[in-house]
């Protein structure tokens, strides 16, 4: 019901900066949230940051001031621009979303990308 692109994964070093990328496809309606989470080997998933459909972001404090997300809804896209990357940031992160469809205009539900590896090493 609801496809993801997500790319801009890759390798770099510590202080360097990458920009992730989503976009969504499906039959919903409406995309409410749009968020990144991630995950490291051996680590719970965590919440990195959302945007809601009218602009509002969140941050985990771990990347306050170094990351950006953004959302284009006429691409229903969504991005992360990771600036002044750790080693502490390498995991795999992964698009959510926070759809409804034409059946259940009222129910919102949570979809996930596949996500995509951040690796960070001197």
């Amino acid at each position: 019901q609801v496809q993801f692109v997500e790319s801009g994964g890759g390798l770099v070093q510590p202080g360097d900066s990458l920009r992730l990328s989503c976009q969504v496809s499906g039959s919903f309606l409406t995309i409410y949230t749009m968020a990144w989470y991630r995950q490291a080997p051996g680590k719970e998933r965590e919440l990195v940051a959302t945007e809601t459909q009218d602009e509002s972001t969140y941050y985990t404090d771990d990347v306050k001031g170094r990351f950006i997300i953004s959302r284009d809804d006429n691409r229903n896209a969504v991005y992360l621009q990771m600036n002044s990357l750790k080693l502490e940031d390498a995991a795999t992160y992964f698009c959510a979303v926070g759809v409804n469809f034409p059946d259940a205009r009222h129910l919102i539900q949570t979809y996930w990308g596949r996500g995509t590896q951040v690796t960070v090493s001197s």
